[in-house]
This record gives structure tokens, C-alpha cells and sequence, in this order.
């Protein structure tokens, strides 16, 4: 996608060819911060601070993260520190555990001189191949918004509501839920988007709105609150989210308030999407409600806002009552029944485990486990 006409990739290496520079998602929207990453604890501290975030983007960094690691010491034990430790940084995003299983599973058998080359070849094919697959999903999801657009009643444009933010900002580039949009707002389909705000971090106030504005689609952001009224009232067409981990089953995990808006649109009759690329899909796991970690984020994020004042400076402001405490669930799950459909690089599915193993016969979904 691009800025001011410069094309851009969430994640890149540098022009010394060997560390790596990121989109600062910390600064966005009213800064645009190119971050240089030098070291594996550089790269942890990036993800664990979400200057990057999005489960692809996460998989991603980690996978830079093993490089360099291997630049500096190429040893068996090196490679299983640098697991570990890139691991623990966000536990909910499975794209991250694929992502270093994918990396460690190739660099191992090699011998410790080879390594260091090989784990750079291998983290540009993930980029690589997030790329393709989120320009799949966008392809497939095109379908969708032009059979709308095709039954939509004069020049009234398509109403589409998105919750956080699943451009390509969270992953290498295109996106997964927004990558639709993309590609109908480039083919000329009016369309409009509802911009969740996404509380606590705002990722779709700041990030989603940055990201559309740039690109020309017109969208409004709303509170989080605002969608079922939305729905109600037939003012919107289709929701379409992304996910950062969905169970063999069809079950989705995606940013704390998605199941609401599920459940909203399953009132109103309203399409609920899930876009996802096939690594999100965690093919261990059969219930999202009882098997998926929810990360639970420091409470400083609820009770803090962060804005741009009117003197130009950027501040953080206590928004909450001195001394009340705050949860900070990040994520929740929503089951597979209130799915209309899982958008995938392989085409649409139903939220099931038939309709998975429709699209990938070659993975076998678990026995849904009893805890």
C-alpha cells in the first residue's frame, strides 16, 4: 500500500541488508516513524509495545527476530533462547507461534555457519507469502461487497463495518479484512466504512481511519457502541473483521468487543465475515472459549488516553476516577455460529470444522478436548 504515494511494506530490512525497519504503530496517526531494529530484544520489545501488532505482522517481526539472533550466534542454543523469549512476547496471536515453529523447524537441521543466511531467505518467503495471501483473501472478498454493490438501491454506496484494525498495517501488506475494501474501492464500487474506534488502544480511530484516509476511501469513525444502533437502523451492509487466532472448528478470537458486534449483527440479519489468512488458523485447538489465552494487558491502558493536544504536542491524559482499578481483556471469542462466513486466501468457508477441511483437506482438525 502506499503513503503520500511511496509505496510501503509494514516491515522491511534496512538498506544495510541485515536489520530491520518497521512501521512505529505507537506514533500513528499524527506521526509517521520509521523504527530501525538492530537485535532479537529490540525485536521483542517492538512486538510486546505493539510498535508493530496484527497476528500476521507479529509472525512476521518474530521471524526477523530469529535472524538476527542468528547473526549474532548461530548456536542450537542461541536459536532455542530466541524461540522462547519471542514466544512469550504476546500470547494470544498464533501467527507468532507458526511463525517461529516455521523458522526453527528449517534453521535446525543445518549447520550453525549456514544458519544465519538461511534464516533471512526463509523470513522474506513468510513476508513474501503474507502478501500473496492477503491479496487472495482480498480477491475472494471482493466477491462479496460487488454482489451488494449489485443490489444496492440507486448510487447508495456499500455500508461495511470493520472493529480494530486488520489493514495492512497489521500484517506485511493488502491486510485481511480491509484488503476487500481495497481492492472495491480501487475497481470503482462506492463503498463507505464504519471505523470502530476499538477502545482501549484505539487501533481503529488511529490506525484504520490513517490507513483508509490515505488510500482515498471515504469512512466514518464511531464509538464502539454505535454499531448495533447502526444495525438497526439498515445502515450497514456487512461487517468484515480479522482474527488473530481461529480454532478448527471455526470458532474466532479476535480483539476484545468483536463479539458484540457479532452478536448485533446476528439480530439484525447483517453478513458477519471473518478475513484470515490460513496461519491464523490453529488447527490444535477445537473450543476458543475454553483452549485460547487471553492475553490481559496493563490497566494503564484503560484508564490513559493518548492524543494530539492543540498546541501540535502529543500527550497522555488520565481519562478515569483516581484510584478506580481497570481490566484489561484484549481479546475475546466469537463462536462459530454467529459466523456468516470465514474469508480465506483459499476462498469463503463456512465457520465449521466441514467447511475448514472443505478449503484445507490436508490438516486434521482435533477431538474437541473436555477441561
Amino acid at each position: 500500500m502506499k503513503v503520500d504515494g511511496v509505496h510501503y511494506r509494514s516491515i522491511r530490512l534496512a538498506a544495510d541488508g541485515w536489520s530491520v525497519e518497521v512501521i512505529d504503530q505507537t506514533k500513528l496517526p499524527h506521526d509517521f516513524v520509521i523504527a530501525r531494529l538492530t537485535t532479537p530484544d529490540e525485536i521483542a520489545v517492538a512486538i510486546r509495545t505493539m510498535q508493530v501488532r496484527g497476528a500476521p505482522l507479529i509472525g512476521a517481526t518474530a521471524a526477523y527476530g530469529v535472524c538476527l539472533a542468528m547473526r549474532e550466534d548461530p548456536s542450537d542454543r542461541v536459536l532455542d533462547h530466541a524461540y522462547e523469549m519471542l514466544l512469550a512476547t504476546r500470547p494470544t496471536a498464533v501467527n507468532l507461534r507458526w511463525a517461529l515453529d516455521d523458522m526453527r523447524g528449517a534453521l535446525r537441521p543445518l549447520a550453525p555457519r549456514e544458519r544465519a543466511a538461511a534464516a533471512y531467505r526463509r523470513a522474506a518467503r513468510i513476508c513474501d507469502d503474507d502478501v500473496a495471501i492477503n491479496r487472495a483473501i482480498g480477491d475472494n472478498g471482493l466477491k462479496l461487497i460487488r454482489d451488494l454493490a449489485a443490489r444496492a438501491k440507486g448510487d447508495r454506496p456499500v455500508n461495511i463495518l470493520t472493529h480494530c484494525n486488520a489493514g495492512w498495517l497489521a500484517t506485511v501488506d493488502w491486510g485481511t479484512a480491509l484488503a476487500p475494501i481495497y481492492l472495491a474501492h480501487d475497481a470503482g464500487i462506492p463503498l463507505h466504512v464504519w471505523v470502530d474506534e476499538t477502545r482501549p488502544r484505539n487501533q481503529g480511530a488511529a490506525l484504520t481511519a490513517w490507513e483508509l484516509g490515505r488510500h482515498g476511501v471515504p469512512h466514518t469513525v464511531i464509538v464502539d457502541n454505535v454499531g448495533g444502533h447502526l444495525m438497526q437502523h439498515g445502515m450497514v451492509d456487512l461487517c468484515i473483521v480479522g482474527t488473530d487466532r481461529v480454532t478448527a472448528a471455526g470458532d474466532v478470537c479476535n480483539k476484545i468487543g468483536t463479539y458484540l458486534k457479532a452478536l448485533a449483527a446476528h439480530d439484525n440479519r447483517v453478513p458477519f465475515y471473518v478475513a484470515l489468512p490460513s496461519p491464523t488458523i490453529d488447527w490444535t485447538v477445537a473450543d476458543g472459549l475454553r483452549e485460547i489465552p487471553i492475553e490481559q494487558r496493563e490497566s494503564a491502558e484503560v484508564t490513559r488516553v493518548t492524543g494530539r493536544t492543540a498546541s501540535g504536542e502529543t500527550a497522555t491524559v488520565e481519562i478515569a476516577a483516581p484510584g478506580s482499578p481497570a481490566a484489561n481483556y484484549a481479546f475475546d471469542v466469537t463462536p462459530a455460529r454467529l459466523i456468516t462466513g470465514l474469508i480465506t486466501d483459499r476462498g469463503i468457508a463456512a465457520a465449521s470444522r466441514e467447511g475448514l477441511r472443505r478449503l484445507y483437506p490436508e490438516q486434521v482438525s482435533p477431538r474437541r478436548s473436555v477441561v
